[in-house]
């Protein structure tokens, strides 16, 4: 095997990896935890008490 076979073997490898990761991050059984993830940072763990000075 030449050195040119290997590079273009793994080239094969990490195009179809690539692919099914991005398959599977836009699959729609998927789609409700990245939309929750995505939210996250607008979460409000602690409520704000306005008598404290608090923000």
């Amino acid at each position: 095997m030449t050195t040119g076979t290997f590079r273009g073997l793994i080239t094969l490898v990490l195009i179809i990896a690539f692919l099914g990761i991005v398959r599977w991050a836009y699959s729609r059984r998927r789609r409700e935890a990245f939309d929750e993830a995505a939210n996250l940072p607008f979460a409000d763990d602690e409520p704000h008490d306005e008598r404290e000075g608090r923000r």
